[in-house]
């Protein structure tokens, strides 16, 4: 009995490093806000793919915390908006920030 103990203090030792390793701070995402974020940006350019009045390839997304930034060029002003309410649509999409211009 006496044998398995260090290698159960290891073995607890081992699993808290990698909990914490997994945690998020301020500036950094945890491992499970990363595929969140990843599934919401494919979600949005899931989204403006779908909608016939926007070119897609002329618009970059990614998110961060769930918030998702909109940047790149389109054809107008009206563009512009119809992104930014395509992305607000999605859910799970807590804010945009739409850096979107206009060619």
């Amino acid at each position: 009995m006496k044998s398995t103990r260090p290698f159960l203090a290891a073995l607890a030792g081992a699993t808290m490093l990698f909990a914490l390793g997994c945690a998020g701070t301020k500036t950094q995402e945890s491992t499970g806000e990363y595929l969140d974020d990843s599934t919401i940006t494919t979600k949005v350019k899931t989204a403006m793919f779908n909608e016939p009045s926007l070119s897609v390839a002329q618009i970059n997304v990614k998110t961060h915390k769930s918030v998702v930034q909109l940047s790149g060029f389109v054809d107008s002003s009206a563009d512009v908006s119809k992104a930014g309410s395509v992305a607000r649509a999605v859910k799970g999409v807590a804010s945009v920030e739409n850096d979107l211009k206009v060619k």
